[in-house]
């Protein structure tokens, strides 16, 4: 049985599974399938990069756990729903300095100007799931704190304590691999499979307020759109 044969039947197996169920041992699933364990363990490790399975050193290989879904609108300017779970934050980098040539031009303020410069770690029933890297320009947050991006709506905070009212982002998305800090910081392997955000927001006269780089859980989280389909539609 070659490896693409054994990745086929080891996703049988995984379908038959609830999310963070064991799959069986190395040992067991060699005897089972009739093959070498190097075959079964480099099909494991396919599967892994894919999302499917998790593998924990000294307990063995799990489906992967439930995604958490986030649910984008089909129509432009509505609303996006927040995400399920529960979620909160643990602020590891706050400070404020220069934005610098690059950061200045991608929010359109001059190199010298300050940025509140915030990374936090997003936890989502109980679990590490992303971990952002904000950039404000600090003039328009002046006396913002820590503590206001551990939990709630940070855009409800600018339009009620600041009146900077966010209206409009264009948010980018691909996929990557985690690097060995983000690796260290999410819990999960070197090189994991992840989603790569960069969101920029501006308020309703036009004005970058935000800029946002994102690195989520590729095996913890889901995007879901509804899309509308015309006559035309391929």
């Amino acid at each position: 049985m070659r490896r693409a044969e054994v990745r086929d039947k080891l996703r049988e197996l995984i379908d038959l599974r609830a999310p963070g169920d064991p799959m069986p041992s190395e040992r067991s699933l060699c005897a089972h399938l009739g093959v070498s364990r190097p075959t079964v363990r480099a099909a494991i490790d396919d599967l892994a990069r894919d999302g499917l399975l998790v593998r924990q050193h000294g307990r063995g290989t799990f489906t992967s756990p439930h995604k958490i879904s986030q649910e984008l609108p089909s129509a432009s300017g509505q609303p996006v729903p927040p995400a399920e779970g529960d979620w909160t934050s643990e602020v590891l980098v706050f400070r404020t300095e220069p934005a610098g040539a690059r950061l200045g031009r991608r929010l359109r303020i001059s190199p010298g100007d300050d940025l509140l410069h915030v990374l936090r770690r997003r936890i989502v029933d109980g679990e590490p799931m992303a971990l952002e890297e904000i950039r404000l320009p600090a003039a328009l947050v002046p006396g913002m704190s820590a503590e206001d991006f551990v939990s709630g709506s940070l855009y409800r905070r600018m339009r009620e304590r600041y009146g900077v009212d966010p209206t409009d982002a264009v948010q980018t998305t691909e996929p990557t691999v985690t690097d060995a800090r983000e690796a260290q910081l999410l819990g999960v392997p070197l090189h994991s499979p992840a989603l790569l955000f960069e969101r920029t927001t501006r308020d309703g006269g036009g004005r970058i307020i935000e800029f946002t780089r994102s690195i989520y859980r590729g095996d913890r989280y889901r995007i879901t759109s509804h899309l509308k389909l015309g006559p035309n539609s391929g």
